[in-house]
């Protein structure tokens, strides 16, 4: 079972907040680096700067994956199942902007204006949905990767075996058991880490075999219709055609994700390795940005990868200017 996924690579808006949060609920009472004014100290330019850059990239991470989700019904050529994991996808990146974004904008504005009660609570309020949101959001795309998988392996009898029903329990699983994970953080942080740690390389293994399984089957295909006289059926073309597109979308979600998560991930290991500081500390509030712009590039993947979605999201556009401006 894939537990917590994104926690270990999401510490940065994550352990950073968590540390202080934890001490406060076991009682300790002991202000830690997240929440003290040596934290604060020539960062309010920095801060003001990131609170307006994450205000803005929440307002576009929510809005764009709203026209996503308006979008997705309208695109015909992907089974139910596979627009269901994408919807689900976006859905997490609308609470990024929604939720996320507005808690780290409100923690780092806190910590500028010393105001270190709002703190104390906003930090653990933001740990937790950032936690079990991008828990998620990895697990949802590692079942992207299978399920891309499977469509090809199974060929006829992947309608019969990947069902809507199922994939509606497999997400919802999802979000039990990232709920639950981030939750054993307040009985003890250690077994969080060590699920984010088991989770994320579970995640990338997965994901890396299916992608690999994927192009070596077409590429095997592709040498057995050179190696004959007679081409494929045109119907078979546009199959493999259509399928193609879908597995470059999931694939550029894929690495659009690893590349904004990718630092957190390393930062998180030289603090592990080498403790917390506040330079460090500093750079990853830098990081964590980077992080949230994940959720504002998908809107973007969605409507550059799929051509329905892309005329959807025209047509919504321009009925909304022209409601607005004929009224």
């Amino acid at each position: 079972m894939i537990v917590q996924p994104q926690c270990a690579v999401k510490l940065q808006i994550a352990t950073l907040q968590v540390d202080m949060a934890a001490e406060n609920f076991t009682g300790d009472g002991q202000q830690k680096l997240l929440c003290s004014e040596g934290l604060a100290a020539g960062l309010y330019s920095h801060l003001t700067f990131l609170s307006v850059l994450n205000c803005f990239l929440s307002v576009t991470a929510f809005l764009g994956n709203a026209l996503i989700l308006i979008a997705l019904p309208k695109e015909s050529t992907l089974f139910p199942p596979s627009k269901l994991l994408l919807r689900s996808l976006s859905t997490t990146d609308l609470c990024v902007g929604l939720i996320s974004e507005p808690l780290a904008v409100t923690y780092w504005m806190s910590v500028a204006n010393d105001h270190w009660n709002i703190c104390r609570y906003v930090s653990m309020a933001s740990f937790v949905s950032a936690s079990v949101l991008c828990a998620v959001s990895l697990m949802i795309l590692t079942a992207i990767s299978v399920d891309r998988l499977l469509a090809l392996l199974l060929g006829l009898r992947y309608r019969q075996v990947v069902t809507l029903k199922r994939t509606y329990m497999i997400v919802i699983t999802f979000w039990i058991v990232s709920t639950a994970t981030t939750a054993t953080w307040f009985w003890n942080p250690l077994i969080t880490r060590w699920n984010s740690l088991i989770g994320v390389s579970m995640c990338l293994l997965i994901s890396t075999f299916s992608y690999t399984k994927i192009f070596v089957n077409l590429r095997h295909y592709q040498n057995q219709i050179q190696g004959h006289v007679q081409q494929p059926s045109q119907t078979n073309q546009l199959n493999i055609a259509r399928y193609k597109k879908a597995v470059s979308t999931a694939m550029w979600l894929q690495l659009t994700l690893v590349a904004c998560y990718l630092p957190c991930g390393v930062a998180e290991a030289l603090v592990t390795s080498s403790g917390r500081s506040s330079p460090v500390s500093h750079v990853q509030f830098y990081i964590a940005t980077l992080v949230h712009l994940n959720s504002s590039l998908n809107p973007i993947l969605y409507c550059w990868k799929i051509v329905e979605v892309r005329q959807a999201v025209k047509n919504i556009i321009r009925q909304v200017l022209r409601h607005c401006f004929s009224s």
